[in-house]
């Protein structure tokens, strides 16, 4: 079994106890964001498993879209990334 060289880590604990691997990461070619692919993103990059520039690069993200996502998750959570969602969690 062969693995591909990369820079990091190829595992981290999140703080709820689960493991993520870059395995769980979105493919790049993602088109379709739902708010469960979004909040992996978002996971990873704060738990260290990639760095933000590598996000940003690999999903092809500006970092103001990135901003807001990891906001919504901070404040109120994956749910708040559900586009049917946005006007009940939109800073007023």
């Amino acid at each position: 079994m062969y693995l591909k060289r990369v820079d990091g880590p190829r595992a981290v604990t999140l703080p709820d106890g689960s493991i993520m691997t870059r395995a769980d990461l979105p493919p790049p070619e993602t088109r379709r964001w739902v708010a469960s692919r979004k909040a992996r993103v978002v996971r990873a990059v704060t738990a260290g498993l990639i760095p933000l520039v590598e996000a940003l690069e690999r999903y092809g993200l500006s970092e103001e879209e990135f901003a807001l996502w990891r906001a919504a998750v901070e404040a109120h959570g994956e749910a708040a990334l559900k586009v049917t969602a946005l006007r009940r969690f939109r800073n007023p």
